[in-house]
């Protein structure tokens, strides 16, 4: 228990050959440098996200839903042909095609208009 760091190097070394180390260590250099230009590309090419606010539309009346154009959002969003609503961000929001989107500005205006919170989106 008593060996230092250098002697234990030695002792790696000496058991293996001057060739076999050699490649060792150059594998393991090559290993490394791989590793972190992957790391250093993987930064790089991450997007930025950008948040906005939301454009003002004009609102539609169609029957007893109120919808906006496609380019309007909102807090809350349904599809037409359904009864749920979601957050935008949910995953069943983003499977609702944009000409059948209908945007809310409140819970309570969604429910006035019929629907009901999606019970897998988180939060509703």
């Amino acid at each position: 228990m008593g060996h230092s760091v250098p002697e234990i190097l030695g002792s790696i070394k000496r058991a293996l050959s001057g060739d076999v180390y050699l490649i060792l260590v150059i594998t393991l250099v090559g290993i490394a440098s791989f590793g972190l230009g992957r790391l250093s590309v993987a930064k790089e090419a991450r997007e930025h996200i950008r948040i906005e606010g939301a454009p003002q539309a004009a609102t539609i009346e169609l029957g007893s839903v109120k919808e906006t154009p496609a380019t309007q959002t909102g807090s809350y969003v349904a599809s037409r042909n359904g009864t749920k609503y979601h957050f935008p961000w949910c995953a069943s929001a983003s499977r609702i095609l944009e000409e059948n989107k209908v945007w809310f500005t409140t819970k309570e205006e969604a429910e006035r208009a019929g629907y009901t919170p999606a019970a897998n989106c988180e939060g509703l």
